[in-house]
């Protein structure tokens, strides 16, 4: 698809507009007030105003003629609704019979408009990371393709992402460490709205594929917060992965960095992992000393750690992973290994305590 001629940036503006306009027109379209509010006079004024620019461009641009055609058709339909009388029976209901085609119009219109906008997100994103261009195209690029799935979901949206295999091509670029890290990043973050965007389809490929291991050995700030997101997302498919590919201790490795961003995040991701976790997946965190490790970090002069022993705890009472029976015996090991982790009998009686009471306010 050729953009240069006129330029890309110029044609995307257009259409941006344009779909803006014949969003505002479908709202407008009152058989009876029409011609006549303030409002419905702006919103033809400017798809006229429109118009008139988008002929000439799109006119000898050969992937827009159909947007061109049914422009035209949408100015007939206002021009016929201009001149009809507003008095008498028949005009009345002809006006209605226009306006409702307006609306119907406007409607195509903007469908037209996004489906073009989509197919140049999709081929700028893929060309932009097959070609390996320079950082700020590529996240240009994966930030547009974000936008847009942030919108909610479109099948035909959807087809366009499968058929131009974009979740591999984002994986692709989070695995291959020739990649800057913010590029990296980025490609985490699509991966995680591709999968909020429709689950059926993209959680299957998360875990068949290697974006978790590849999330977790960047234990970058970000990608822990993507993981994070993920687990929420897939829920025990995903924590049942982590732990059967020996993860665990990685997980709990998070809390272990000299990067207080990095050890928040990681926090949250094992407060996550313990709401959702089976009993062999809580065993598993328990002997990699995360309680010890929680204690030294709520001894910090961070307030970001406060309570974190407790709040793990109550993760683990209210998650979804453990049987009543379970969940108590996790409480009995959890004070059996604080009082081993306390410096003194008044830390584990405080420790202990808002483990079984709840942190006081």
């Amino acid at each position: 698809m050729d953009h240069d001629h006129p330029s890309k940036h110029r044609i995307i503006t257009l259409l941006n507009s344009l779909k803006e306009a014949s969003k505002n027109l479908q709202t407008k379209t009152n058989p009876f007030t029409f011609l006549f509010k303030p409002d419905s006079k702006t919103a033809i004024e400017a798809l006229l105003d429109l118009e008139s620019k988008a002929t000439i461009i799109f006119s000898s641009h050969p992937n827009l003629h159909n947007l061109s055609h049914s422009l035209t058709t949408l100015k007939t339909l206002i021009q016929n609704l201009q001149k009809s009388k507003p008095h008498g029976l028949k005009s009345i209901l002809q006006r209605q019979i226009i306006a409702y085609k307006i609306s119907q119009a406007s409607s195509s219109l903007e469908s037209e408009i996004q489906i073009y906008l989509d197919r140049v997100i999709i081929i700028n994103l893929v060309k932009s990371l097959q070609e390996e261009q320079n950082e700020e195209e590529q996240l240009q690029a994966i930030i547009e393709f974000q936008q847009r799935l942030s919108k909610g979901f479109d099948l035909e949206f959807q087809d366009l992402i499968l058929r131009a295999k974009v979740f591999t091509l984002l994986e692709t670029t989070l695995i291959e460490r020739f990649n800057s890290k913010r590029v990296r990043e980025e490609s985490a973050m699509a991966i995680s709205d591709l999968v909020k965007f429709n689950k059926n389809v993209f959680v299957g490929l998360v875990l068949m594929g290697p974006t978790v291991k590849a999330l977790i050995s960047m234990a970058s700030e970000c990608s822990i917060k993507v993981l994070c997101l993920l687990v929420g997302f897939i829920r025990s498919p995903l924590v049942d992965e982590i732990y059967s590919n020996g993860e665990i201790p990685s997980i709990v490795g998070f809390l272990l960095s000299r990067d207080l961003c990095v050890c928040v995040a990681g926090l949250d991701c094992v407060l996550e992992v313990g709401y959702i976790g089976r009993r062999e997946v809580i065993e598993a965190m328990m002997g990699q000393n995360l309680v010890k490790i929680l204690m030294d970090l709520q001894r910090r002069e961070s307030c970001v750690f406060d309570g974190c022993v407790s709040r793990f705890a109550i993760q683990l009472e209210v998650g979804e992973g453990l049987s009543s029976e379970e969940k108590s015996e996790a409480k009995l090991e959890m004070l059996r290994l604080v009082k081993e982790a306390s410096r003194s009998d008044a830390e584990f009686a405080s420790v202990s305590a808002e483990i079984l009471w709840g942190s006081s306010p």
